[in-house]
């Protein structure tokens, strides 16, 4: 059907079967962060590799998990959601890394996403503007349970969404090209208090929400706009512990309140 593409029953980008993926999955970007993801499950295997996204499935102290890239920015997060909510998956955690617009956000913080500026592309098309992109709140409270839990330093808050790694986060692009309708974004968005840059939750945010799926996002702090500091790994392990956590949790919250 070119409606709904499939290749064998599988879908037809991230290339799973239907049930074959946990109702629990973190979404990294990058498709190099899964095997590092499952290094913390007790069990893991990957069930398919296919572009920018590669899945695994295991289980993470006894609750299935998987965990599934969805590459950079809107377009091909929108398409990873779309399929996985397809295959059967409905509580959704991105696993990512950010780049902080105050000097209190550290280098090596995480930040747990209660919402995200839509300043993406994707969103666009699911819903106006107006509509709201904010993470569900059993995922909220379960990663700030587990990053408590692990002793992480935490902080919660609204994040805006680009598809812009340059001009849309006001870098100057090749040969220090910057419109004048760039200049001013980071001061702009620090004056509404958000906290971080990134570039997947506002997409995943609102097809969450259209669709009563869950979704939150945790992020590592790898670059501060205020204090000009880049670390590439910077609180990326954290970030993937807590996120392993929170699952843990909302399965056990799941289990009491279904």
């Amino acid at each position: 059907m070119a409606k709904r593409p499939q290749v064998g029953g599988r879908a037809y980008h991230i290339m799973v079967a239907q049930g074959e993926v946990p109702r629990y999955v973190l979404l990294p970007g990058d498709p190099g962060r899964v095997p590092k993801i499952a290094t913390f499950w007790d069990e893991a295997r990957e069930v398919a590799r296919n572009r920018e996204f590669v899945t695994y499935i295991g289980k993470y102290r006894g609750v299935p998990i998987g965990a599934t890239s969805t590459g950079i920015g809107s377009g091909s997060t929108a398409i990873a959601v779309e399929e996985l909510l397809w295959a059967g998956s409905d509580t959704f955690v991105r696993v990512g890394t950010t780049g902080a617009l105050r000097r209190d956000v550290r280098i090596g913080d995480v930040i747990i996403g209660t919402g995200a500026v839509r300043w993406d592309g994707a969103s666009r098309w699911y819903a106006p503007p107006e509509y709201p992109a904010t993470a569900h709140w059993t995922v909220v409270n379960a990663l700030v349970h587990a990053a408590e839990s692990l002793g992480v330093r935490y902080h919660a808050g609204v994040v805006a969404s680009t598809d812009s790694f340059y001009i849309g986060q006001e870098r100057p692009g090749h040969g220090g090209f910057l419109p004048p309708w760039a200049k001013g974004l980071v001061e702009s968005l620090r004056s509404l208090g958000v906290l971080s840059f990134e570039m997947e939750s506002a997409t995943i945010f609102t097809l969450a929400s259209i669709y009563g799926a869950r979704a939150g996002g945790i992020y590592a702090v790898v670059a501060n706009r205020e204090t000009d500091e880049f670390v590439p790994e910077a609180g990326v392990e954290d970030a993937i512990r807590v996120a392993n956590e929170a699952v843990k949790i909302l399965y056990e919250r799941d289990k009491r309140y279904k």
